[in-house]
C-alpha cells in the first residue's frame, strides 16, 4: 500500500510538472517561435527527476517531453518529424539530465536515510548507557537493604522501618523509570497513535501534578502560578502531567541548594507555556548541551547518595512535547538556578476567542 501511494504521488508530480511545462510553452508560443520549448521541458524533466523516487519517472518525463516538443512545438506542427536537425541531441540531453538528477537525488536520499539511522542508533546507545547507569544504583540499594533485613538477630524497629522505606522509595523510582521508558517506546513507535489530544484546562493538570509531587517531596516548596483566564489546551493530560512530574522531580532531586520551585502557566501568543524554575545550582554548559539527549548527568555527581541521572526523564519530556507539536528548552537563571520551559499550541477555538 505504501508503494502504491508513493507511485501515485510520483505520477501526480510528473503529470503536474509536464502539464505546467506544456501550458507555459503554449502561452509563450504566440511571442516566440524559437527553441524555448526544449529548455522549458528540460527544466520540467529536471524537477521531475529531483522530486520523484527512482529513475522511471524522470526517464518517462524525458520521453514525454521530447515527443511533446516534436509534435506540438516544432514545425510541422501537430505532426512527428524525427529527421529534424539536432533532434538526437535534444533526446540525449533530456535523458542525461533525467538520469544524472535521479542518481544524485537517490544518493542524497540514501545518505539522509543513513544519517537518520545513525542518529537513532546513537540515541539508542546513549539511552541504553543512561538506563544501565540509572538502574544500577537503586537495584544495588534494594539488594543491600534486603540483605540487611535477612540477617539474623534483633533489629531496632526504627532501623527496620527506615530500611523498608528506602526499599519502597527505590522501587517507586524504578517504576517511574519503567513508565518513562514505555512512554518513549509508545510515542517514538507511532506518534500519531500515541497521542490522543483533547481540550483540557491546563491549570488543573498543573495542580494535579503539583499535589502529587508534594506528597513525595516536602522540600523544596512548590509554588504554583496560573493566569486568571482559563486556558483550554489540546493535550493528552496523562502525558503532560507526566512531563510536569518529571520536571518537578528533577528540580527536587537534582537542583542542589534549591529552596523553592516555581511552576508557572501563562499564555504567549497562540501557545500555552509552562515553566518549572528552581533557585538551585543551575546547569553546566555540558548539561545544557546534552539535556534532552537521554544521557544528561545530575547536577552534583559528588553526592554518592543521589547519583540517579536526570537524562531519561528529560528525554521523555522532550519526546512527549515534540509529539504534541510543541517546543522544549532549558536555560540557566542569572540569579542562580535553572528554568525548564515547554509550550503547547492552543486549539483554533481558543486562539479565535482571543482574536
Amino acid at each position: 500500500m505504501d508503494k502504491f501511494r508513493q507511485g501515485l504521488a510520483d505520477l501526480t508530480k510528473t503529470l503536474a510538472l509536464m502539464g505546467a511545462a506544456f501550458m507555459v510553452c503554449l502561452a509563450l508560443r504566440r511571442y516566440n517561435t524559437g527553441t524555448y520549448a526544449s529548455m522549458i521541458f528540460i527544466l520540467a524533466v529536471f524537477l521531475t527527476a529531483r522530486y520523484t523516487n527512482g529513475y522511471l519517472w524522470g526517464i518517462g518525463a524525458s520521453c514525454l517531453g521530447v515527443l511533446a516538443v516534436n509534435y506540438v512545438f516544432t514545425y510541422p506542427y501537430f505532426a512527428f518529424n524525427f529527421t529534424l536537425t539536432g533532434y538526437p541531441v535534444a533526446v540525449l540531453c533530456m535523458l542525461v539530465v533525467s538520469v544524472a538528477t535521479s542518481a544524485l537525488t537517490t544518493q542524497n536520499k540514501r545518505q539522509e536515510a543513513a544519517r537518520i539511522i545513525a542518529e537513532k542508533e546513537k540515541t539508542r546507545s546513549n539511552l541504553l548507557r543512561a538506563i544501565s547507569h540509572d538502574l544500577r544504583t537503586p537495584l544495588t540499594g534494594i539488594l543491600g537493604t534486603a540483605t540487611l533485613l535477612e540477617e539474623p538477630g534483633e533489629m531496632p524497629e526504627a532501623v527496620r522501618r527506615q530500611l523498608a522505606r528506602e526499599i519502597r522509595e527505590d522501587a517507586g523510582w524504578l517504576i517511574r523509570m519503567v513508565e518513562n521508558l514505555l512512554t518513549i517506546t509508545r510515542i517514538d513507535g507511532d506518534a500519531a497513535a500515541g497521542i490522543a489530544k483533547t481540550a483540557e484546562p491546563a491549570e488543573e493538570v498543573l495542580a494535579s501534578a503539583a499535589a502529587k509531587h508534594r506528597k513525595r517531596y516536602e522540600t523544596p516548596e512548590v509554588r504554583l502560578r496560573v493566569p486568571q483566564e482559563l486556558l483550554m489546551v489540546p493535550m493528552d493530560p496523562v502525558l503532560i502531567e507526566q512531563v510536569i512530574t518529571n520536571l518537578l522531580e528533577n528540580a527536587a532531586v537534582h537542583a542542589r541548594g534549591a529552596t523553592r520551585i516555581e511552576l508557572r502557566l501563562f499564555r504567549e501568543g497562540d501557545t500555552a507555556v509552562v515553566e518549572v524554575e528552581d533557585d538551585g545550582c543551575g546547569l553546566s554548559p555540558a548539561q545544557l548541551h546534552n539535556v534532552f539527549s537521554g544521557f544528561a548527568q545530575n547536577r552534583y555527581a559528588e553526592d554518592a547518595d543521589k547519583r540517579r541521572g536526570m537524562g531519561i526523564g528529560l528525554s521523555v519530556c522532550y519526546t512527549i512535547i515534540r509529539a504534541h507539536g510543541g517546543s522544549f528548552s532549558a536555560r540557566n537563571v542569572p540569579e542562580g538556578g535553572a528554568v525548564f520551559r515547554f509550550s503547547l499550541p492552543l486549539g483554533e477555538e481558543e486562539t479565535n476567542s482571543r482574536a
